[in-house]
C-alpha cells in the first residue's frame, strides 16, 4: 500500500482552481463585495512553486476556469447566488482572466459553471485520457469550489491530496474547516513541499541507472 500522501507522478494530475481575477485580484468581484482575499498572496507562492514541479516532472497540469454567461445562468442558480453570476467571471471579461499565473501551451483548460469542475465539464473525460488516478488539489476558494471539486473527485475513486498552502479561503476559518473536513473524509491534506518532494523523489529514481 501506498504511503498517506504519496503521488506518483505518472499517475497525478494538478488541478488549479478558479485562480482567476474575480476570485483573487484586490478590485475583483469578490473582494470588492467585501471578502478578504489577503490569504490569496501567500497561496500564490506555493501554487507556483507546485506548477513547476509539475511541469518539471511531467505531471499535467489542469486548470479550472470558471465562466459564467446567460447559456449557463439557470434559473436555480442566479437564485442561490444571488444574482452575483452576473457579475463575477462573465464570459469575456477581464474578472474571468486567470490571476497572476498563465496556463502553458502544455497545460490544460477545463471551463466550468458551477462550483464543482466535474459537473456538466469534460474533466473526467480528460483524467481518463490521461490514466490519472491521483488529485493534488490546489486554488481558490478552498471551502466552496476546491472542496466541491474534491468531494466529486472523491467520489469517482480518484485518491485525493490537499494542498492546504496552496489553496485559500476568504477567512481562516472556513480554510481549516475544509482541511479538516477533506482530511478525515475525503482525502489527505498535504503541503507543497511533501508533494513536489515526492516527484521529484520519483523522477530521480525513474531516471537512475540500472542497479544504482
Amino acid at each position: 500500500m501506498a504511503e498517506r500522501g504519496y503521488t506518483n507522478p505518472d499517475s497525478t494530475a494538478l488541478i488549479v482552481v478558479d485562480v482567476q481575477n474575480d476570485f483573487c485580484h484586490p478590485e475583483g468581484a469578490l473582494a470588492k463585495g467585501g471578502n478578504d482575499v489577503s490569504m490569496v498572496k501567500s497561496m500564490m507562492l506555493h501554487l507556483r512553486r507546485l506548477i513547476e514541479g509539475a511541469h518539471r516532472c511531467d505531471v499535467p497540469v489542469i486548470y479550472i476556469q470558471t465562466i459564467h454567461e446567460p447559456a449557463t445562468d439557470s434559473q436555480i442558480w442566479t437564485e442561490r447566488m444571488g444574482g452575483r453570476s452576473n457579475t463575477v467571471c462573465r464570459k469575456g471579461s477581464w474578472g474571468a482572466d486567470f490571476y497572476e499565473i498563465s496556463p502553458g501551451p502544455e497545460d490544460i483548460i477545463v471551463n466550468k459553471h458551477r462550483y464543482s469542475a466535474f459537473i456538466n465539464t469534460r474533466l473526467e473525460s480528460v483524467l481518463r485520457t490521461l490514466k490519472v488516478d491521483t488529485l493534488v488539489m490546489s486554488g481558490v476558494s478552498s471551502n466552496v469550489c476546491v472542496e466541491s471539486t474534491a468531494r466529486d473527485g472523491y467520489m469517482l475513486d480518484y485518491r485525493i491530496l490537499f494542498a492546504y498552502d496552496a489553496c485559500a479561503a476568504y477567512s481562516l476559518r472556513a480554510h481549516e474547516m475544509t482541511l479538516e473536513n477533506i482530511d478525515r473524509f475525503f482525502g489527505t491534506v498535504v503541503d507543497t513541499d511533501h508533494v513536489v518532494r515526492t516527484w521529484d523523489t520519483a523522477k530521480a529514481k525513474a531516471q537512475a541507472p540500472a542497479g544504482t
